[in-house]
């Protein structure tokens, strides 16, 4: 017995290392990593990323190669033998395929091809011609966003408006008993197997922590299998969904999570986060960092922005390469909402966002700076005319397309990039630029060189920190003292910045002492 993984080769100079010519290993246990053996390599396209992976069934062992837009091919071998053949299945250029089950001679994928929301269809490996296909779960107008095997069924989750909907359908097509979920809210993470018929998954929303679910596929139930305790009482919140009309007269969702009891008086320190990108869904949920802003008497607002997966292939398509302003007018029509209607006022509005995240809340401040009171962009893009040339950079040419690719793409790039729209005498917002000593996703020169030019810049007196978390990366990895750490360096800039302050937590609601 063994597992599967994928890396890249070691370079001969660490300082030397390229996210290129990944291959697929198997390992067996009790040996060491030396032996290790390829399943799967393609020098001839060093820059496809792959992983190997068996589906329920545990018949054949699955190939997925995946581009850099994040299109992938299908392949599978069989386990009968340690040198079985590798035969493609799926090659459909644009496409994005998952095995789900194979009992043999019949295969169920989730695909979007020839359908955008995804469906899930039935492959007889005898004769897998596309008109061969057997539809077991049409495409919806909501977008399938996940199916896990129980038994004999599939658990399908669907979002709607950002809420997530849960339906049993058997391998057969047949519908099963309607799932009911605890509230509104998102649930990921679904777990299960096709030797049973409980389903494990997270269940997300913004003021509870996530319990864990046990979902009895045969009769649709839910209960709470594990939850954590925590020192406060969510019943003291509210959490409602607007939709916006951007500056093209889409409407653009956001939740608004506040204490009950609120004024919209103009002066509520407000904190909007969004990411708009990758096709990415940002559904609910829980944080101890945002709790501890509400606990403030702040309001938190969850953007649902353009270039996400919330609604689609059309809805991501729409924040994309030529059309990435999109995603920076909806955030900045939903900033315009919240002063609107007084929930707050530019002084006391934040942004943050990570990663992809960051890249647009430097676009919102350089593009509005008026409109802000301090922002937070997090291991940012923030050079959109190099982004590409650093580690993996060019991963996300898909997205945002490169400055090589025309002389209208660097055009286009250069109109938004942060870095490049920051102007001399124009008062910017309080602005902490985070990043990690290490991040070899999105390299720190990325923060270090729009922080020094906004510091030089700036014509306010508003602060611009550069934060550099050492020994950290991207995000993940981090350890619990510096989360901890970063958690209360966001907090105090916000207190300094929009006027907040530290609140001492109720008595009654603190955990007891052990």
């Amino acid at each position: 017995s063994g597992f599967t993984y994928s890396s890249y080769p070691e370079p001969a100079n660490p300082l030397e290392q390229s996210n290129s010519n990944m291959r697929a290993y198997f390992h067996k246990l009790g040996t060491t990593q030396a032996d290790d053996r390829v399943i799967y390599a393609d020098p001839a396209h060093p820059e496809v990323t792959m992983y190997a992976f068996i589906p329920s069934g545990d018949v054949r062992r699955w190939i997925s190669l995946a581009t850099l837009s994040g299109e992938n091919q299908l392949s599978y071998q069989s386990l009968a033998a340690v040198d079985s053949p590798i035969t493609p299945l799926i090659d459909t250029a644009g496409s994005r395929s998952e095995p789900l089950h194979d009992d043999g001679n019949y295969t169920w994928v989730l695909t979007n091809i020839g359908a955008p929301n995804y469906r899930v269809v039935r492959i007889d490996l005898r004769a897998p011609a596309r008109e061969n296909w057997v539809e077991i779960v049409p495409e919806q107008p909501d977008v399938i966003d996940s199916v896990t095997v129980s038994g004999t069924n599939l658990v399908v989750s669907t979002l709607h408006d950002v809420t997530s909907r849960v339906r049993i359908i058997g391998l057969d097509g047949v519908a099963g008993p309607t799932v009911e979920l605890p509230g509104l809210g998102g649930a990921s993470d679904f777990t299960g197997s096709d030797t049973s018929t409980t389903v494990y998954y997270r269940f997300d929303s913004f003021t509870s922590p996530s319990p864990v679910m046990a979902l009895d596929t045969r009769t649709g139930t839910s209960t709470v299998w594990k939850v954590a305790e925590v020192g406060f009482d969510p019943s003291r919140f509210v959490t409602k969904q607007v939709f916006v009309t951007s500056k093209d007269g889409t409407k653009v969702p956001a939740f608004i999570v506040h204490r009950k009891g609120v004024r919209l008086n103009g002066l509520n320190p407000t904190l909007l986060y969004g990411y708009g990108g990758f096709n990415i869904s940002m559904t609910a949920g829980y944080s101890p960092y945002r709790m501890a802003w509400l606990e403030r008497g702040g309001v938190y607002v969850h953007a649902n922005l353009r270039g996400g997966g919330e609604y689609g292939k059309a809805w991501h398509d729409a924040g994309t390469k030529l059309q990435k302003q999109n995603v920076f007018d909806d955030f900045i029509a939903i900033s315009e909402y919240l002063v609107d209607k007084g929930w707050t006022s530019p002084s006391r509005l934040a942004i943050e966002g990570g990663s992809n995240g960051g890249l647009l809340v430097g676009a919102a401040i350089t593009q509005r700076p008026e409109l802000f009171g301090a922002a937070i962009p997090q291991v940012g893009v923030l050079d959109m005319l190099r982004y590409h040339q650093f580690t993996i950079g060019a991963a996300w040419a898909g997205d945002y397309g490169r400055s090589d690719d025309s002389p209208t793409m660097f055009k286009y790039l250069l109109g938004y990039s942060p870095l490049h729209n920051i102007r001399p005498g124009v008062d910017y917002p309080a602005t902490l630029v985070m990043t990690g000593e290490r991040d070899d996703r999105v390299v720190p020169a990325h923060s270090f060189k729009f922080g020094a030019t906004l510091q030089a810049d700036n014509a306010s007196d508003n602060p611009i920190i550069v934060r550099v978390e050492t020994r950290a990366g991207h995000g993940a990895g981090t350890s619990t003292e510096q989360a901890i750490a970063q958690t209360a360096d966001k907090l105090s800039f916000l207190d300094a910045n929009l006027g907040t302050a530290p609140v001492v937590p109720d008595p009654v609601f603190l955990p007891p002492r052990r």
